[in-house]
């Protein structure tokens, strides 16, 4: 961020940095409010990737998918980064265009992401395969994922519960009720709610 602010006066870049630092504080627990920021650091310096980048996340934690969208693509345009196609794909999903979201999860850098970004175009992709009522289409996407993986890192508890959780909107309820089993087995943290769905789904099929 700070060789992004190089160029500017110190007092306008100071102001900058400081707003840029109270949306990623308040980004998860007030996302409006980090919205705000961003948006206040934007007005200043609307041609910074960096402060567009800013911009596009706040407005995705605060549910504001189609400003996310353009501020996302204005930053990707700025910088060519690619980091924030799963985002923008989820933003889609969001504002009901699923098949948008299957194109850029199709985008040729997805390949070369991190375990950890791969994880969450997968996600999101199998999602908007679900959206479209194509629930066999999702569970191959989730398949082809590293659903295995003996991590127990976040994007690995992630895939397990986005399978499982795809697997009772195929009906497999059996199945899913496995896959919630050992979505918590490595969910140290509590991420999910895999073991309440894996005691909900034992109560039905006792029944």
């Amino acid at each position: 961020m700070a060789n992004q602010l190089k160029g500017l006066p110190d007092k306008l870049a100071s102001r900058i940095a400081r707003h840029l630092a109270a949306a990623g504080l308040m980004i998860e627990d007030d996302p409006e409010t980090a919205y705000r920021h961003a948006l206040a650091a934007r007005a200043r310096a609307p041609r910074l990737a960096v402060v567009r980048e800013a911009a596009g996340e706040a407005a995705y934690a605060a549910g504001h998918y189609s400003e996310a969208l353009a501020e996302l693509r204005a930053a990707k345009r700025m910088n060519g980064a690619t980091a924030y196609l799963p985002i923008m794909a989820d933003c889609h999903r969001a504002l009901k265009q699923p098949e948008q979201a299957l194109k850029l999860a199709k985008s040729p850098s997805v390949v070369n992401f991190a375990p950890e970004a791969k994880a969450e175009m997968t996600i999101v992709e199998a999602g908007a395969r679900r959206d479209m009522k194509q629930f066999d289409a999702a569970l191959r996407t989730l398949e082809l994922a590293p659903l295995n993986n003996k991590s127990r890192a976040a994007w690995v508890v992630r895939l397990r519960y986005a399978y499982a959780d795809t697997l009772v909107a195929a009906g497999r309820e059996k199945d899913a009720l496995e896959w919630f089993h050992r979505t918590h087995a490595i969910d140290a943290d509590e991420l999910t709610d895999a073991a309440e769905r894996a005691a909900a789904l034992e109560r039905k099929l006792g029944d």
